[in-house]
C-alpha cells in the first residue's frame, strides 16, 4: 500500500467515457462525456467552446492502453494517484463501475488510487436536466446496505495499490452530511474494516466542512473554495435575480456567470486553511456544455495563474505538522464537460500539467 509522507496530489476520476445501458436510455444510444463536450457552442464572443482533447483523443474507457497512458502522463506530471468516482445509489445500485473494475482486475495501471463515494441523486441542470427532473435517487437503506456496499469495495481496499493516509484507508465522500445515519455508517465500516483485516478507513468530507462532522467519524475535509467562495455568494446573486423575475411572469434569457481567475485566486491567497483540511485546486472551469446559461464558468484563467494557485497550496500543506496528511486535491483529472480537466487539449497542450510539475517544486 501507499503511504502519503510529503505533498501528494490526488485527482478525480471521471469515469463516464464509455456507454451505459442507463445513459442510452436517458441520453440516447452511445452517450458518454464526449456527447456534451463535442456539442458545446460558445454562448458569448470570446466564449473558448468546444475544447476538445488533443494526444489522448475522444477515448473509450473500456481500454486499457488508454488508461495506461493516462496513469503515465499524470506521474510523469507529479500527480500521486487518482481518485476514482465511486457510484452506489443504495440497494446494491451501481452505475460507471466498469473502468475502475477492470483497473482493479488488470492490476493496471500500476498507479496509486482511492475511491470517492458520489453519494449524490442526479438531478437538475447540473447533472444537464431541466428542473425537479431526477434520473436516479441516492438512497440509504441501512445497515445491510453499507454492509453490501463494503462488501463491493473490499477488493479495491485490499490492493496494494490502495492510498493509506495516517495509517488507514483514504476514502472520500462527496456530501457526508447528507447520509441520515453518518455515525452509524462510519462506525459500521470501522468495524468490517478490523474483520477483514484492514487498518481502518480515514473518512474525508469533500463537500461540507461543518465540525459536527468530526463528532460522526469523518477525519478531515476538502476545502473547495469556488464551492464556499463562488457558488455560495456570486451565483445565488443572480439566481435570487432570475427566481423574482419568474416570480413575477417576466421572462428574461439567463446569463451564465463569470467568474474572473484572479478573484479566485485572490481569496485563495487569503483563506485561512484548517491542519485538518486539505487544500482542492481547479484548473478551469466551464460546465456550460452541461447547463448552458444556467452553469458558472471561470474567465481568465491560464497555465501561469494555475501555477500560482499550486504553488499557494503547496505552501500552505508544507506547513503542516503531520507529514503524512500533506495531500493535495485536482479537480479533476477529465472532467472535460466542465471544463475542468488537466488532460492535454488543443489550445494549451500539456501547459497545465507543466504549471502543475512547475508549482509542485516550488516550496
Amino acid at each position: 500500500m501507499h503511504n502519503v509522507k510529503s505533498v501528494k496530489p490526488i485527482a478525480f476520476y471521471l469515469p463516464q467515457y464509455h456507454s451505459i445501458p442507463e445513459n442510452d436510455k436517458w441520453w440516447g444510444k452511445g452517450f458518454t462525456e464526449w456527447t456534451n463536450v463535442t456539442k458545446a457552442k460558445p454562448l458569448f464572443k470570446g466564449h473558448w467552446q468546444p475544447r476538445l482533447p488533443s494526444e489522448l483523443g475522444f477515448y473509450d474507457l473500456r481500454v486499457e492502453e488508454t488508461r495506461i497512458e493516462q496513469a503515465q502522463i499524470a506521474k510523469s506530471y507529479g500527480i500521486y494517484g487518482f481518485a476514482y468516482w465511486h457510484y452506489w445509489f443504495g440497494n446494491g445500485k451501481q452505475l460507471l463501475e466498469r473502468p475502475f473494475q477492470e483497473v482493479l482486475n488488470s492490476g493496471q495501471p500500476d498507479f496509486p488510487f482511492c475511491l470517492a463515494w458520489a453519494n449524490q441523486t442526479w438531478a437538475g441542470s447540473w447533472h444537464g436536466l431541466s428542473k425537479n427532473t431526477v434520473l436516479i435517487e441516492q438512497e440509504y437503506p441501512g445497515e445491510q446496505d453499507y454492509k453490501d456496499h463494503f462488501l463491493k469495495i473490499l477488493p479495491a481496499l485490499k490492493d496494494k495499490r490502495y492510498i493509506i493516509v495516517n495509517g488507514k484507508c483514504l476514502f472520500l465522500i462527496y456530501r457526508a452530511n447528507e447520509i441520515p445515519d453518518l455515525f452509524a455508517f462510519t462506525t459500521l465500516w470501522q468495524n468490517l474494516a478490523k474483520e477483514h483485516n484492514l487498518p481502518g478507513f480515514y473518512f474525508v468530507s469533500c463537500h461540507d466542512n461543518s465540525d459536527k462532522l468530526l463528532e460522526k467519524g469523518i477525519h478531515a475535509f476538502i476545502q473547495d473554495i469556488p464551492d464556499r467562495f463562488v457558488l455560495n455568494k456570486i451565483p445565488l446573486i443572480f439566481r435570487a435575480f432570475y427566481r423574482l423575475k419568474n416570480e413575477l411572469g417576466i421572462k428574461s434569457k439567463k446569463r451564465i456567470c463569470k467568474i474572473d481567475y484572479n478573484k479566485y485566486l485572490r481569496h485563495y491567497s487569503q483563506y485561512a486553511f484548517k491542519e485538518n483540511e486539505y487544500p482542492m485546486i481547479m484548473p478551469d472551469w466551464d460546465n456550460s456544455p452541461r447547463c448552458g446559461n444556467d452553469g458558472w464558468m471561470f474567465v481568465n484563467s491560464s497555465p501561469l495563474l494555475f501555477k500560482n494557485l499550486v504553488q499557494k497550496a503547496v505552501h500552505f500543506l508544507n506547513s503542516k505538522k503531520n507529514a503524512e496528511d500533506k495531500i493535495l486535491i485536482i479537480k479533476s483529472w477529465n472532467e472535460w464537460a466542465e471544463g475542468n480537466y488537466l488532460e492535454p487539449d488543443r489550445k494549451y497542450g500539456k501547459q497545465y500539467l507543466t504549471a502543475l510539475k512547475d508549482g509542485l517544486n516550488f516550496d
